[in-house]
């Protein structure tokens, strides 16, 4: 079953890259406003990255978040030059070395990874905590985005995005998880608090991309959200981390990797819709000089 999840979560995985990118195109154009519900396109890469991420959800429930969460990551890879693409130009070579090196990092730590099978269970208090701590995180990443500008702020607002994002997989997974067959249990709080976090994470998702760093907002959230996943996980959830020492060193080169890519991307400059172009008004002929106007 956990290959059927993994091929559930790339088609979802890939769904929601080509979504980000089209949101990102309008939030760029209107900004993270109202303005957006009135662009068709800005809907249409809403309801391309909500099937992803329903997908994304139907994969948790046949896989572990620490088998699932990385395949998201491998799309960072098409995500850059999808949105590339959307301004009609071709993805620079930073964008694409940047992308492959942090999804290689990434994925490289994720598989360090093991295995884990245990039906997931979460408390009601522990579930609060969790909530708390994110929300946390939140409330500190908007005030510090609210002081720089640029790229700063692109990640700033991707980390709050992407806990809780992160948020809403473990909940799914809990969920999912840990049904059993008995539809009884979707009966709960966990259920309802889906669809609240999602809403909260697409309103920072849209924020981070107007900013115009769609390489290192999309990067932020794809590195963020498995690692907090994972650490959810791990210590919610019961699921390993690995402790063997012969872990160490490629954890440490995979993470180098992956903040070597991130900053990368971050030196790129950023993404705009080109302005309409501003005509002219012809200039005015000269006024004919006349005896009566020397005279004044």
């Amino acid at each position: 079953m956990t290959w059927v999840g993994l091929i559930i979560a790339l088609a979802g995985a890939l769904g929601y890259a080509l979504g980000a990118a089209l949101q990102q195109y309008e939030a760029v154009a209107e900004g993270a406003s109202l303005k957006l519900v009135r662009r068709p396109r800005w809907w249409i890469g809403g309801a391309i990255g909500f099937t992803g991420a329903c997908l994304h959800a139907v994969a948790l429930s046949f896989a572990p978040l620490v088998a699932v969460q990385p395949i998201s990551v491998a799309t960072l890879v098409f995500a850059v030059p999808l949105a590339a693409f959307m301004y009609g130009r071709k993805p620079y070579k930073a964008e694409i070395f940047g992308s492959i090196a942090v999804a290689v990092g990434l994925l490289w730590l994720m598989l360090l990874v093991p295995p884990h099978h245990v039906t997931p269970r979460l408390s009601d208090g522990a579930a609060l905590v969790f909530l708390a701590v994110i929300g946390v995180i939140v409330l500190i990443t908007q005030l510090f985005a609210t002081r720089v500008h640029g790229p700063g702020r692109a990640l700033l607002l991707s980390v709050g995005a992407g806990v809780v994002t992160a948020s809403v997989s473990t909940f799914v997974r809990v969920v999912g998880g840990g049904m059993e067959g008995d539809w009884g249990r979707l009966v709960h709080w966990f259920t309802l608090a889906v669809p609240v976090l999602l809403v909260c994470a697409v309103v920072l998702l849209q924020r981070s991309y107007a900013v115009g760093y769609f390489g290192i907002a999309y990067a932020g959230v794809q590195v963020i959200d498995p690692i907090t996943s994972v650490m959810a996980g791990a210590i919610l959830l019961g699921e390993p981390l690995p402790t063997s020492p012969s872990t160490a060193i490629p954890a440490l080169l995979a993470g180098a990797l992956t903040i070597g890519g991130t900053i990368t991307l971050g030196r790129l400059a950023p993404d705009h819709s080109l302005p309409a172009p501003v005509e002219l008004a012809p200039a005015a002929p000269p006024r004919p000089v006349t005896a009566s106007s020397e005279a004044s």
